[in-house]
């Protein structure tokens, strides 16, 4: 009696149990996305909203134009995607109370140091509503939490966090925006040394 044979398994069974790799349209289409987005958050920090053109964020992606409007339509939209901050802050409660100053302003250099996407939101928030609005959104919604973690009086907590925000921005502006010299010069321990004694009493010194 002959062997039975192993009933094989059709092309058609075995595609539709394996996800399909990505189409190279696919990874294309995300390629320039990916372009788009890093010659926008370029273009923005270098040049603030105003003066930053769809046209020259394109040919920094070395795209055509109308790509730009197909992915994001328009400027606006395309701010939106690509300044999306995560300003990653400590966790102040794992701190001792004496120390949160310290920490907040020593991560902060470290943010502006690091990220452009900063800068351009900082340039665009002073000259733009849309990105005023998109600035006051990163701090309300990240900044104000971890205020509330060591404000003494959680109804302060707003005008503290703004407090804060003054001189963390303030600085930002001087040295990374305007770039008055005497800012750009000081040393990243001077600039410590002079900030967080302030930030501190701004968090949890008792309301004057």
């Amino acid at each position: 009696m002959p062997d039975r044979a192993t009933p094989a398994t059709s092309p058609a069974s075995s595609a539709a149990s394996a996800s399909p790799p990505p189409s190279a349209s696919a990874r294309r289409s995300d390629a320039t996305r990916a372009a788009i987005l890093a010659a926008a958050r370029a273009r923005f920090a270098a040049d603030g909203y105003e003066r930053a053109t769809i046209r020259a964020i394109a040919k920094d992606a070395k795209i055509d134009p109308s790509m730009v409007m197909r992915y994001h339509g328009n400027k606006e939209s395309l701010f939106a995607a690509a300044v999306s901050v995560d300003l990653r802050l400590p966790d102040l409660s794992a701190l001792p109370r004496d120390q949160v100053g310290h920490a907040l302003v020593s991560h902060f250099l470290d943010l502006w140091e690091e990220s452009g996407e900063l800068t351009a939101i900082l340039r665009v928030g002073v000259t733009n509503t849309a990105g005023a609005e998109r600035l006051q959104r990163v701090f309300r919604e990240q900044l104000l939490p971890v205020a509330q973690v060591v404000c003494p009086d959680p109804e302060q907590v707003p005008a503290r966090a703004a407090l804060c925000a003054s001189q963390l921005l303030g600085l930002a502006l001087t040295r990374y925006v305007l770039r008055i010299p005497a800012a750009v010069a000081l040393a990243r321990q001077e600039a410590l040394a002079w900030l967080a004694p302030t930030v501190q009493r701004y968090l949890t010194a008792p309301s004057p």
